[in-house]
């Protein structure tokens, strides 16, 4: 049954639901992983505000007697019976998950939002009903990307890995703190799915004319042992809490949202930052996490910085 909170309890999964196939796909992978986490999964539908009736002089609309309310009943009637059929499905599917759904009105970024406050997890599909398609992450997507501050994961519309394929969760390192606590969350993940944990540094402080040309072995050398430091001392502490974790450490000469992409084919789930060394860290969304939230081939976790959560203390 819905019930109208907004906020849901501490420490379940969210994710939003408009009906569409995309949303479909996240509402299953949320399942997912909040049986793997031991979590509640709480399915969240918005109804937004109908739209006018009636163009008068001037521009804008008059509704109709009766229409705006007429029109709510109907969309929350047919939400109800959205949210009903996608639990029961989630139950079939996953019988010892709690399922729970949530049936709010207003913008869907923010009911979204609040809803996920005290969350654990926000998932999300990369495009809904109104979005456009393929390549493209729909606008309530965008803003809650930029404005939610607990970890979002943005199901795309790609292919799950295939029986054969390695089990990985690829991560970005830069060294950042953003970085430290989107390495703590892949670890996370391998942890409970038992798959390799890949680290990539991207080496990119060069020219772009200067990235077109294949730098000699001696170049590739140097990086590597630059780099690596780097490496270590970022994953330093998740070793030891995730001692089962296998570790397969990358270092690449590429634009990072390419060499990003590029490792996480076929990989279960990307991890990264929601802002790392570019500017205007507080207003905007990462360069590197906007691209590859638009154009990774697997869902992709955008995790925020918190203080004090680097196993360290750092």
């Amino acid at each position: 049954m819905s019930t109208p909170e907004s906020t849901v309890d501490k420490g379940a999964v969210v994710v939003g639901y408009d009906g569409s196939e995309q949303a479909r796909k996240a509402v299953r992978w949320a399942a997912g992983e909040a049986a793997a986490r031991g979590r509640g999964l709480v399915v969240v539908h918005v109804v937004g505000f109908p739209p006018m009736a009636e163009a008068v002089p001037g521009g804008g609309a008059w509704p109709r007697p009766g229409f705006l309310e007429a029109g709510q009943e109907t969309a929350r009637r047919h939400a109800e019976t959205l949210l009903g059929d996608v639990a029961q499905e989630c139950r079939r599917t996953w019988p010892d998950l709690a399922v729970s759904t949530r049936l709010l009105s207003g913008r869907a970024p923010d009911a979204l939002a609040d809803a996920a406050a005290n969350a654990e997890l926000l998932v999300i599909g990369s495009s809904g009903l109104t979005a456009l398609p393929r390549l493209l992450v729909g606008s309530t997507a965008n803003e809650l990307l930029h404005d939610c501050h607990r970890p979002i994961v943005v199901v795309r519309d790609s292919d799950e890995p295939s029986a054969d394929e390695e089990k990985k969760v690829v991560v970005g390192v830069d060294g950042s703190e953003t970085s430290v606590e989107a390495i703590g969350f892949a670890y996370d993940f391998a942890d409970r799915h038992e798959c390799v944990l890949v680290a990539l540094h991207v080496w990119s402080d060069l020219p772009l004319e200067a990235m077109a040309v294949n730098p000699t072995e001696h170049d590739r050398e140097i990086i590597q042992e630059r780099g690596k430091p780097l490496l270590d001392e970022s994953l330093a502490g998740y070793r030891d809490r995730y001692p089962d974790v296998p570790v397969r450490r990358v270092i690449a000469i590429d634009r990072p949202a390419h060499a990003l992409s590029e490792q996480a084919e076929g990989a279960m789930l990307l991890v990264v930052g929601s802002h790392g060394r570019g500017p205007l860290r507080r207003a905007l969304l990462g360069s590197v996490s906007r691209a590859v939230v638009h154009h990774a081939p697997c869902p992709v976790a955008v995790v925020r910085h918190h203080k004090e959560r680097h196993p360290d203390g750092r």
